[in-house]
């Protein structure tokens, strides 16, 4: 692999979003305003409540992570969109550049615009709603990775949807972070869950995040095999995704889907 390769991808989408206002808007818009809301909710909820919890680092820490795992998968089936909606396959799969290398340069623009997303999140939530992330000490490390891995396999399943089927099924892939949403256990315990639930839970990276998050809140220890498990899964996923794409990609090059991708939907 050429790193000059996957940096030329980047690079097309930095100068994307610095030429457009309307791309760089949402890249804070958006986490700012749940942040708001929930930051809101919560601290009612502490005012109300009266039992000693603390609303805010349980549900504003796990919408914030959760924020972070969306932005994730979308930095990388955005930057894939940009090229479906310009219709710009046909130009970059004309040149030298690999699958590999153009996936690398797709999570690279993703690790950059979520990086962006996150720090934003944690600034305004410190500033106007007193989160500190420092309670949850080193394990903060270890669960964004988790969530990071997590977020960029689903971006890249997402775009190799959307690669194999045609641009009108990019509205199959939106939806997916809240269908996992359920499942993953963002704002109770998976115990709660039934147990056919569970046992997709078990599946799902971002459950062993959420589940850690609540037992640091709660006073507990975290449990090191079961975050280990995650980080697993998480990176398994990377991998079963990028083989996916690979497979889609030579399959819409033998039969010639890439030639006509400008149509609405492809068979």
């Amino acid at each position: 692999m050429r790193l000059s390769r996957p940096g030329a991808v980047v690079l097309r989408h930095f100068y994307l979003v610095r030429g457009s206002p309307a791309r760089l808007l949402p890249l804070f818009a958006w986490v700012c305003v749940d942040i708001l809301l929930w930051g809101f909710i919560t601290r009612y909820l502490n005012a109300v409540s009266g039992a000693g919890f603390d609303f805010v680092r349980t549900m504003l820490g796990a919408v914030l992570l959760w924020d972070f795992f969306v932005r994730v998968m979308q930095g990388v089936t955005t930057a894939f969109f940009e090229d479906v909606w310009s219709r710009n396959f046909l130009n970059l799969f004309a040149t030298p550049l690999t699958t590999a290398e153009y996936v690398t340069g797709l999570v690279t623009s993703s690790i950059a615009t979520s990086s962006l997303g996150l720090a934003a999140m944690i600034l305004l939530a410190t500033a106007a709603f007193g989160l500190s992330f420092f309670a949850y000490g080193l394990l903060l490390a270890p669960f964004l990775l988790v969530l990071f891995l997590c977020g960029i396999a689903l971006g890249i399943v997402g775009s190799a949807l959307v690669l194999r089927f045609g641009p009108a099924s990019e509205w199959f892939v939106w939806p997916i972070p809240a269908l996992l949403s359920p499942f993953a256990g963002v704002f109770y315990p998976v115990a709660t869950l039934p147990r056919w639930m569970q046992g997709v839970s078990r599946l799902l990276p971002p459950s062993y995040v959420f589940e850690g998050m609540r037992r640091i809140v709660s006073g507990g220890e975290v449990s090191g095999r079961a975050l280990l498990w995650g980080l697993c899964l998480a990176g398994a996923y990377v991998l079963l995704a990028g083989w996916v794409f690979a497979r889609v990609y030579r399959r819409a090059v033998r039969t010639g889907l890439l030639a006509r991708y400008s149509a609405e939907s492809v068979n």
